[in-house]
């Protein structure tokens, strides 16, 4: 339901309550900020779901502002291009465009201190202009683009965080200096070949959705936690013996014919194999033998091996919370 601009009530700027700081608009389906008051102390203005398509000039001036967010808005490049000489806003640490109707990477090069940038779900054909962004920057969210290549993030050396799913990549190239990264989103593109560049530190790695044949490619990411693969070609487990931290393997919607190569990893809780093509549930058990302590849950529905539905008691002695077969 929309609120008229008459109803927004900003909190009274109290030095001793942090709250007064913090402007939430979100949700007001907003053309403009006319009528609402931006006090110089805010530190946070979250202005969601709105419908936006200019910044206020306002905002400029707001130089104790630590989090600007403009998701759901009208945005376009022209409506951004103020933001590059609002120098007074310099201490930005993050800026929230998703979903909006950018086309290019905004130059966001004044703000030094940015940790976090997302221009998710807009139209955005390049990473032409990542160049500028802060080598300071910890999470950068392109998700949901047209980005056909992985370019100008290399001076990224405190990045934790990079989501590129849902895009238009073909190849992994061009990470071998993030040196820091624990996340990495890459589900929905076109990736044939799994190339890391070395990452050896990260945790979690998404490349669900794309058109990989092998698992290979993973043996050097030791400290590995989390692995999503569903939805690929991939016929065979393999290379994942070097993975002992993992703990969610999801290797669903695959062409996989049976459980391999998972025997090291005692710290396995969740493996997810439904929708494969695995007949039998002979040797499931001695897979997942090493994972005996930590493992929860196997999903195996809409696999051939539901017929034999008699071996499931040679997996009772793992005590398993959950061990699903489907119909």
């Amino acid at each position: 339901m929309e609120e008229s601009v008459e109803s927004i009530a900003v909190p009274d700027h109290d030095e001793d309550d942090p709250s007064s700081t913090i402007l939430d608009l979100t949700s007001y389906q907003l053309h403009d900020l006319d009528s609402v008051e931006l006090p110089p102390t805010l530190t946070e203005l979250d202005l969601t779901a709105n419908r936006l398509s200019t910044l206020d000039p306002r905002i400029a001036n707001l130089s104790h502002l630590k989090k600007l967010s403009l998701r759901q808005n009208l945005v376009t490049d022209a409506a951004v291009l103020p933001l590059s000489s609002w120098s007074a806003l310099a201490s930005l640490e993050e800026l929230v465009l998703r979903d909006n109707q950018l086309r290019n990477i905004p130059d966001v090069s004044i703000f030094q201190k940015l940790l976090v940038f997302d221009v998710s779900f807009n139209e955005i054909s390049s990473l032409h202009g990542c160049a500028k962004v802060s080598d300071m920057l910890k999470e950068l969210y392109v998700s949901k683009n047209e980005v056909a290549k992985i370019e100008e993030i290399d001076h990224f050396h405190q990045l934790q965080i990079l989501e590129l799913g849902s895009n238009k990549l073909r190849v992994m190239e061009n990470l071998q200096s993030l040196v820091n990264l624990q996340e990495l989103w890459l589900g929905r593109n076109r990736i044939k070949v799994v190339n890391l560049c070395g990452l050896n530190c990260i945790k979690k790695i998404s490349l669900q959705s794309n058109r990989l044949t092998s698992m290979t490619g993973f043996e050097g990411c030791v400290a590995l936690e989390e692995l999503y693969l569903s939805h690929n070609g991939i016929s065979k487990m393999e290379g994942l013996s070097t993975l002992v931290n993992l703990r969610v393997l999801d290797v669903s919607s695959n062409k996989l014919t049976s459980v391999d190569d998972i025997t090291n990893l005692t710290q396995l809780e969740d493996l997810w194999l439904n929708d494969n093509q695995i007949e039998s549930l002979e040797g499931v058990a001695e897979a997942v033998v090493g994972s005996r302590e930590k493992l929860t849950t196997i999903y195996l529905e809409h696999n051939p091996c539901v017929r034999f539905l008699f071996s499931v008691t040679s997996l009772n002695h793992f005590l398993l919370e959950t061990l699903v077969f489907g119909n």
